[in-house]
């Protein structure tokens, strides 16, 4: 079974429609980790983006870890997961964005090391869910202030129904969804055919 029918087998068995248009796979994405699933689809990024001389794999935590993780080892690459909380070791030398998240209704300030990226870099951005593009403009801006090229954008979760899509569209990166819902209606997942 392909991991892209795999993902959506998974979604509609295991996922949750909650009010709000929002998808609950915690059971297998982003709270307890389907390690097998989180590998094949970091070794299916690595198929999508291995002509994309990739040299760092970037995402925003906590989420986007897993598939952000196993992508990068699948392309030999570091990962650099961009900081929510600031900690006593993170303070300065910073590159910053903010994201409003929809799913807790909250704004956070997202931040690497400057020591992490350069001008050298092509960096590919994993992320479990997209929907109204937050988090990957976000990274965007940071790819922007470190002056970093990006290769693509790698979603394990599309729900092409809300802006993100046509965020990405509009900035001219290359988007690759494993899964892309095309509704939510009435509890039920739709995919994109």
């Amino acid at each position: 079974m392909q991991i892209m029918d795999l993902l959506k087998k998974r979604i509609v068995e295991d996922g949750t429609v909650l009010p709000g248009n929002v998808l609950k796979v915690d059971n297998f994405l982003n709270h307890q980790v389907d390690a097998q699933l989180m590998d094949k689809i970091g070794a299916e990024f690595a198929r999508l983006f291995k002509d994309e001389k990739v040299t760092k794999v970037v995402t925003v935590e906590s989420s986007g870890i897993a598939p952000a993780l196993t992508t990068a080892i699948h392309l030999g690459v570091p990962l650099i997961f961009a900081r929510k909380h600031k900690s006593l070791t993170l303070t300065d030398n910073l590159y910053t964005a903010s994201v409003y998240s929809y799913t807790k209704q909250v704004s956070n300030d997202i931040s690497v090391d400057k020591r992490f990226l350069n001008s050298d870099d092509r960096i590919l951005i994993i992320d479990d869910f997209l929907a109204n593009g937050q988090a990957v403009q976000g990274l965007l801006e940071i790819a922007k202030l470190a002056d970093v090229s990006v290769a693509g954008i790698g979603i394990v979760i599309e729900k092409s129904f809300q802006k993100g899509h046509t965020l990405i569209e509009k900035a001219g990166i290359r988007l690759e969804s494993l899964a892309r819902i095309a509704s939510l209606n009435d509890g039920k997942v739709t995919f994109v055919d």
